[in-house]
């Protein structure tokens, strides 16, 4: 079916910029950008909204009230539809540290429901984030659930080799460079995450293949001026990404314009790492097996208070970054679509808005207000 989207400003990722043009989806793919009429199956009026691409989050444990680790086969279409409400059109379901055998079977979970996909957001690849982290900087992951990495694990990670993989890894553990080297060699990208290492680890990490830092500042060796640490490397080294959370509340705005004027503007991501509460009420959650309180939006563990992932939705986490920083829209969207598209290798197919790509995208009355009138993922319109 070809549907006809007329009268809307599209973004232009290129030229960082809103143009009036129709916008043909055929099937499940963006078929033409046009000045022209071409002929349709339908035609939507969008009365001068603005046309962006959907939001792609590369780190994300859940939402709704359920958690990927845990979430049951028949519920994913009800998550992935609240991702595509939200604003998020792709993302990869992240996995908090667990056992072998519980990853192995949420991964199964994960994998049966890309292969067939239900309404709502797309499943772009999985990320795990677990297990292998710093017990010193292990945030809310279970510390009795950490080990050093194993590549013998991999083949439980890659699956059939069909879907992207992320995985995360601090360098300092033992058998990280053969485990990082391997993974990439076999296709996976590598994040420095839940780390202490040193700035010099941090550095050599990414020459063994790693090319980003999960959610930079938080879980990792701190900035000194003479303990550069892992914020350093990750502010300096401009050839990987930098994950981050911008709720206000993992760092402060100050820390958001920081990093805006650091780190090349293709290398900038903005992530959510939201967990189970996020759309929900306050109350008592879990993640990764530990129980979470959430007070005014604010996720954190009952046993010792630290942050537990955040309830955040990316479209909103992109406004918080306009709003910290100053940076204009038009600028900060690739920060949450074609970056982290590019990071996890996605983005020939999502992240910005082209013929060939999967018609993804969200439609807003007001530009300066996160609030999608609707959002359309593979064509379908939510």
């Amino acid at each position: 079916m070809k549907r006809l989207f007329v009268g809307g400003q599209v973004y232009d990722t290129e030229t960082h910029s809103f143009r009036q043009v129709q916008l043909l989806t055929e099937g499940d793919r963006i078929a033409a950008l046009t000045d022209g009429m071409p002929e349709s199956d339908e035609r939507i009026d969008c009365g001068g909204s603005w046309i962006i691409p959907g939001m792609v989050d590369v780190h994300t444990h859940g939402r709704a009230g359920y958690d990927f680790c845990t979430i049951p086969a028949d519920k994913m279409e009800e998550i992935l539809l609240s991702y595509a409400k939200a604003g998020t059109t792709c993302l990869f379901p992240t996995l908090a540290s667990a056992t072998p055998e519980e990853w192995a079977a949420a991964g199964e979970r994960i994998r049966e429901a890309a292969a067939n996909p239900p309404r709502g957001a797309r499943i772009g690849g999985i990320h795990w984030e677990g297990r292998y982290l710093s017990k010193k900087r292990r945030g809310a992951h279970n510390e009795d659930l950490l080990t050093d990495p194993d590549p013998t694990e991999l083949p439980v990670l890659l699956g059939d080799g069909q879907r992207p993989v992320h995985i995360s890894v601090a360098p300092e553990l033992t058998g990280s460079e053969t485990f990082i080297r391997e993974a990439v060699r076999r296709g996976a990208t590598v994040g420095i995450a839940h780390t202490d290492c040193t700035y010099e680890q941090a550095m050599q990490a990414i020459e063994w293949g790693a090319t980003s830092f999960t959610h930079t500042f938080n879980c990792m060796s701190p900035l000194h001026h003479r303990q550069p640490g892992c914020v350093c490397a990750a502010m300096l080294a401009d050839g990987a990404y930098a994950e981050f959370i911008c709720d206000g509340m993992h760092t402060d705005p100050a820390i958001a314009r920081l990093l805006a004027r650091t780190k090349p503007k293709d290398k900038l991501v903005l992530i959510t790492d939201s967990m189970e509460a996020t759309g929900c009420p306050d109350g008592r959650y879990t993640i990764g097996g530990l129980p979470v309180l959430v007070k005014a939006g604010r996720a954190v563990t009952e046993t010792d208070g630290a942050l537990a992932g955040s309830t955040l939705s990316l479209l909103n986490g992109l406004y918080n970054f306009v709003r910290f920083t100053g940076i204009p829209l038009e600028e900060a969207i690739p920060y949450a679509t074609a970056n982290p598209a590019a990071m996890v290798g996605i983005a020939d197919d999502v992240g910005s808005l082209a013929p060939g790509k999967y018609a993804d995208f969200l439609i807003l009355n007001n530009k300066n207000v996160p609030s999608p009138v609707r959002a359309v993922c593979g064509g379908r319109i939510l």
